[in-house]
């Protein structure tokens, strides 16, 4: 994995919450169609430094929901 296929990951992830409000890490890497959760994450974390998602735990505190920052 390399800086470039990290910025591609984001946009996908970027694009794919877009059209949705919120969901949790599972449902993201499907719609993103992102092959691995290292690859999800890192793609999170360059949207989240950037300052473009905001993160909540789910009800049961298992999980991760992951929604564009307003």
């Amino acid at each position: 994995m390399n800086i470039e296929t990290i910025g591609l990951n984001a946009g996908l992830v970027w694009a794919a919450l877009n059209e949705a409000e919120t969901v949790d890490t599972k449902q993201l890497k499907k719609m993103a169609k992102i092959k691995t959760e290292k690859e999800l994450y890192a793609a999170l974390g360059w949207l989240a430094r950037e300052g473009k998602l905001m993160f909540q735990s789910t009800e049961d505190g298992k999980g991760l929901l992951v929604s564009l920052a307003q």
